[in-house]
């Protein structure tokens, strides 16, 4: 018996991909928040220019969402140069990577998202790329196989990865600077909030994007998201204003409580809680009993509730804190999570 065709359904619609692209910061100035890796990234863009160099390699290291692949595109317009986007995964064969090298114009970025999901094999094409600017491609097979060593033009690498323990040793140390995003405060989100609001011209009260940023898990991808489907509320249900009231009403109805927990996030505290005790669990049962992937489970809802306390990661697997009973209820029937 054959299997039906799967197809690949884009996790953004073309046009909401382009909305996305469109709320993005363009300069370093307009970046908000991660002060520390601002301040260092402009000396090093600064020094850079100065010297008529290539950038030194970045790692771009810290959960989805929290502006890796904007920097990387401010990046290459403070240098004024071009830029290649490729997703780890994707690149699948040596050819693959030879051909995005040679492609590169001088002090180009070349930007590689999931970083930590290339190949070996890759991966050994990019280390003499990466410090000496230099390609090696193997000709023939065998006694008759030779080295043929193309030049590579200065160029910058920006790795993004939301897991740097996965990264090889040869690979991290080749990149000169690496920064770790942090979730962002309430302050610095409300301010992105009003910022993407003028840009959507979307009328929003102050205390409307202060309770938007306040349930946005500290990510500015989420407040962009919460944004745009609060605007929805307001133009079908409401006069298009976004007012505090409107707000509120557009979360309840998208079940974003008050500490920003989602349904997915509230479902995998009540699998712990309920079915299995508390914990112990291991991530592979505990994907198995939400019908998640684990990589999702461990990038995308573990670390909010990690950073707020609920959940601890421990060798005999995940367990919920004291915090995490108190806030969900120490006993399953007690505990609201809908």
């Amino acid at each position: 018996m054959t299997s039906a065709p799967q197809f690949l359904v884009p996790a953004v619609m073309p046009e909401e991909d382009e909305l996305e692209q469109s709320l993005r910061p363009r300069r370093l100035a307009e970046f908000v928040g991660q002060e520390r890796i601002k301040e260092q990234l402009a000396i090093s863009l600064d020094a850079a220019k100065g010297r008529d160099e290539a950038l030194d390699h970045v790692l771009l290291v810290g959960p989805p969402g929290l502006g890796k692949t904007s920097l990387a595109f401010i990046v290459r317009e403070e240098l004024g140069v071009g830029i290649r986007c490729v997703a780890g995964p994707a690149l699948e064969r040596k050819g693959d990577m030879a051909a995005i090298l040679t492609s590169l114009e001088r002090h180009d970025v070349l930007f590689v998202d999931e970083i930590h999901r290339l190949n070996r094999a890759i991966e050994e094409i990019l280390y003499p790329a990466l410090e000496d600017f230099r390609l090696d491609i193997i000709v023939g097979q065998g006694a008759a196989a030779r080295t043929l060593t193309l030049d590579l033009p200065p160029f910058t690498l920006i790795g993004a990865t939301t897991r740097t323990g996965l990264l090889t040793t040869p690979l991290r140390d080749r990149f000169g600077m690496t920064f770790r995003l942090e979730y962002y405060e309430p302050k610095e989100l409300g301010t992105i909030v009003r910022r993407s609001a003028r840009i959507l011209d979307v009328e929003i009260a102050e205390d409307a994007a202060d309770e938007i940023a306040r349930r946005s898990r500290g990510t500015p991808r989420i407040a962009n998201r919460i944004l745009r489907r609060v605007r929805d509320v307001a133009q079908v249900k409401h006069d298009g204003k976004i007012t505090n009231e409107v707000a509120r009403e557009a979360l309840d109805l998208l079940e974003v409580d008050g500490d920003g927990l989602e349904r997915i996030d509230r479902a995998l505290m009540e699998t712990i809680l309920v079915k299995f005790g508390g914990g112990p669990v291991g991530l592979s049962t505990l994907a198995v009993a939400l019908g998640e992937e684990q990589d999702t489970i461990e990038d995308v809802y573990e670390p909010y509730l990690l950073q707020l306390g609920f959940l601890q990661r421990t060798p005999r697997g995940r367990i919920i804190t004291e915090l995490g009973r108190e806030r969900f209820g120490a006993r399953g029937e007690d505990t609201k999570l809908f």
